[in-house]
């Protein structure tokens, strides 16, 4: 019986700590809105995650537009997907490419023949532009600010909103978060972290204004760039989900 009732109370947990991540992000959801969600690239549990989010917020009879790190000159073959042409036509950088990537663009387009409130947009630059990733990524989302919130799924980096580079070398271009921000724009930015890359079943959100949030900025993604360590996560992300093993 008492690892019966330790079993309920831990799957409680799980449960609830995965509705406060969905919860945290669904609420900055809003009219004029970006909201960025950072991964991890090939991790099935990410793709899960957004897409629940996308799924959640349509059940709301709410309109949204998907905006995925694909070049944007692969734009028309999306737009083509719900028309019956194959996912496998589209070219995806290597590095972001694996199947559950692919059979979320082809679950999206089959969405969209029933829902003419989504929309799917490809705001990377691809490699005939000569032109700053995150620069043309932010040019793309620009475009589509509107009525409509907007819900990315991008790497890690691009959802930090300041970065100090080291002095010693040229400035650094800032990454599309921090581009939108100075420009006014509504954005929430939130990274997924991986404590263990084999826990991929639970997860937990992480307030910007916890001392947690700050070491794992530091120890996950500051730690990759030429850059000072940051001080704080407020400013830097909206908040942080965390994926790691059942306690």
């Amino acid at each position: 019986m008492w690892l019966f009732n330790s079993f309920i109370i831990l799957l409680l947990l799980i449960l609830t700590n995965a509705a406060a991540a969905y919860d945290r992000v669904m609420q900055g959801m809003v009219s004029n809105s970006i909201t960025i969600i950072g991964e991890k690239h090939k991790r099935p549990e990410s793709v899960k995650f957004f897409k629940s989010l996308i799924v959640d917020y349509l059940q709301q009879n709410e309109c949204l537009t998907v905006a995925l790190e694909i070049a944007s000159n692969q734009q028309s073959l999306i737009d083509e997907i719900k028309q019956g042409r194959p996912v496998s036509d589209i070219e995806i950088a290597p590095m972001i490419d694996f199947p559950p990537f692919r059979k979320l663009i082809n679950d999206l387009a089959q969405m969209q023949r029933h829902n003419d409130c989504l929309k799917i947009i490809a705001i990377d630059a691809g490699l005939e532009l000569k032109t700053r990733r995150d620069k043309w990524m932010g040019t793309k989302l620009t475009e589509h600010v509107g009525q409509t919130p907007i819900l990315a799924l991008v790497g890690n980096l691009h959802t930090l909103k300041k970065v100090e580079w080291y002095h010693a070398m040229i400035k650094k271009e800032p990454y599309v978060a921090e581009i939108l921000t100075s420009k006014g724009h509504n954005v929430k930015t939130y990274p997924q972290i991986w404590l263990d890359r084999e826990c991929d079943t639970r997860n937990r959100y992480i307030h910007a204004d916890s001392p947690e949030a700050i070491k794992l900025l530091n120890d996950n993604l500051f730690i990759l760039i030429n850059a000072d360590k940051t001080t704080t996560a407020n400013g830097v992300v909206d908040g942080i989900v965390v994926w790691e093993c059942p306690r």
